[in-house]
C-alpha cells in the first residue's frame, strides 16, 4: 500500500513540477514581471534587475527536481529541495491570497491562470504529497544505478532546462498563451459579445452628518433613491470610490487605450487600419536594444518607400523621453503611447514587432527573429 502511494505521490508531484517548470520557462520575460511584482511587494525591488535570470534558474530547477524525483536520483537531496520550495511557495501563496497582494500567482505562466486561494489550495496538496515522499525518501531507488551515467544525465536535463528558458528569452515563446497571439484580432478582443454582461460598478459616497456627527457609506444609487442629497446637513467626505458590484464578462484585452503625446485617442485609428502597418512595441526606450531598434528603423523606411507600409512605435515611456529618443535615433516611425502592461504582452521583446492587417496580427517576432525586408516583401507585402 505505502509503495503504490509512494509511486503516485512521486509521478503526480514529478509530472506537475516538470510541466509547471516548462510552462513557465516558454515565457521567461513573463514569470520574470510575475517575480518583480512580488519583490515590489516584499520591498526587495534591488532584485528586479535579475528578475529574468532568476525566473530561467527557478524554472530549470523546477524542471530538474520534477525528473529526478521521477528517476529516483539523489532521493534525499531532491526531497529536502522539494520540502524546502513547497513551504515556501505555500507561504507566498498564502500570503498573496490573505492579503490580497498579488492577484495572480503565476505557477503555470498564463497557459492556467489561478486565483490566490487556487494556488494555495495547489500548494497544500502538493504540501501533503511532498511531507510524504520526504518521510518515505528512504524507500525511493534510482532507475540509473551507475555514479558517471546520472551524473550525465544530471548534466543533460539541467543543461537543457536552461537552453530551453534562454531560447524563449531570446526569441519569444514556443507556444504563445497571451492574446495577443498571431492570428487574433484586437478590437474583437476588446469587445464585450452579444448575451454577455459587463463588469458592473457602483460608486459608494462616504457621508457625514455636520449636525449629529454621523458618518455613513452608500451607494449612488441609494443616494438618489433616498433623496439624502436633498438634506443639507449631509455632506460627501473625501472623493467617491468605484468598486465592483457585480463580475461580468471580462474582455481579454480591457486596457488598451493608444494616444498621441497631447492625449488624442488613436487606438480605433491604428488597429481598424485596412493595410499591413507594422507596430513596434518597445514599451521602455531606456532599456530597448539600440542596435535592434536601428535596424527596424531602417526596415521601416524600406516599407514606406517602397510599399507606403506604416509603421508605429508604442511605448510607455515618457514624451518627454520619448522625443529624445527619436531625435538621437532619428526615428522614422511615429510614436503613440499605451500603458505598459498591455505593451508587455503585446510580444515579449523590447522592441518587438507586430505586423498588423484590420485589427489582426499577421505575425509578430522577437526583435532577434525579425525576417529582413526582402522576406517581409515577398511573404507580406507584395501580396
Amino acid at each position: 500500500m505505502k509503495r503504490n502511494l509512494l509511486l503516485f505521490a512521486r509521478l503526480f508531484v514529478g509530472i506537475l513540477f516538470i510541466f509547471s517548470g516548462l510552462i513557465k520557462a516558454n515565457d521567461p520575460l513573463g514569470f520574470g514581471y510575475k517575480l518583480q511584482e512580488y519583490f515590489d511587494v516584499f520591498h526587495m525591488g534591488f532584485l528586479n534587475g535579475i528578475a529574468t535570470l532568476l525566473a530561467i534558474l527557478l524554472c530549470a530547477l523546477e524542471i530538474l527536481l520534477g525528473a529526478l524525483l521521477l528517476l529516483g536520483m539523489s532521493a534525499r537531496r531532491v526531497a529536502w529541495g522539494l520540502l524546502l520550495l513547497i513551504i515556501f511557495f505555500t507561504l507566498l501563496t498564502f500570503v498573496s491570497a490573505a492579503f490580497k497582494v498579488v492577484t495572480s500567482c503565476g505557477c503555470f505562466g498564463d497557459a492556467i491562470p489561478l486565483t490566490p486561494w487556487q494556488s494555495f489550495t495547489k500548494d497544500l496538496v502538493l504540501l501533503l504529497l511532498i511531507v510524504f515522499i520526504f518521510r518515505e525518501r528512504n524507500r525511493i531507488t534510482p532507475v540509473v544505478h551507475h555514479p558517471g551515467r546520472r551524473a550525465g544525465l544530471f548534466a543533460a536535463i539541467f543543461t537543457a532546462s536552461l537552453m530551453f528558458g534562454s531560447l524563449t528569452y531570446n526569441y519569444g515563446p514556443v507556444i504563445d498563451f497571451l492574446p495577443y497571439k498571431v492570428g487574433a484580432n484586437i478590437p474583437a478582443l476588446m469587445q464585450v459579445p452579444p448575451g454577455k454582461k459587463p463588469d458592473e460598478y457602483r460608486i459608494v459616497y462616504q457621508l457625514k452628518n455636520s449636525k449629529t456627527g454621523q458618518s455613513r457609506q452608500i451607494t449612488d444609487a441609494a443616494y438618489l433613491k433616498e433623496g439624502i442629497w436633498k438634506d443639507d446637513a449631509w455632506k460627501i467626505v473625501g472623493e467617491p470610490t468605484k468598486e465592483l458590484w457585480k463580475k461580468g464578462f471580462t474582455p481579454p484585452v480591457k486596457d488598451l487605450f493608444i494616444n498621441d503625446a497631447s492625449g488624442t485617442d488613436y487606438t480605433r485609428e491604428l488597429l481598424e487600419n485596412p493595410y499591413y502597418n507594422l507596430v513596434v512595441v518597445a514599451w521602455n526606450l531606456d532599456q530597448a536594444n539600440e542596435q535592434a531598434i536601428a535596424a527596424i528603423n531602417a526596415l521601416a523606411l524600406n516599407a514606406s518607400e517602397h510599399f507606403n507600409i506604416r509603421t508605429v512605435l508604442l511605448t510607455a515611456s515618457s514624451a518627454r523621453d520619448a522625443a529624445t529618443f527619436s531625435r538621437n535615433h532619428r526615428l522614422f516611425m511615429e510614436v503613440f503611447y499605451a500603458d505598459a502592461v498591455p505593451l508587455k504582452s503585446m510580444v515579449r521583446a523590447n522592441p518587438g514587432v507586430l505586423l498588423l492587417r484590420e485589427g489582426t496580427i499577421v505575425n509578430k517576432w522577437h526583435y532577434h527573429s525579425l525576417p529582413d525586408f526582402d522576406i517581409l516583401s515577398k511573404n507580406y507585402f507584395s501580396k
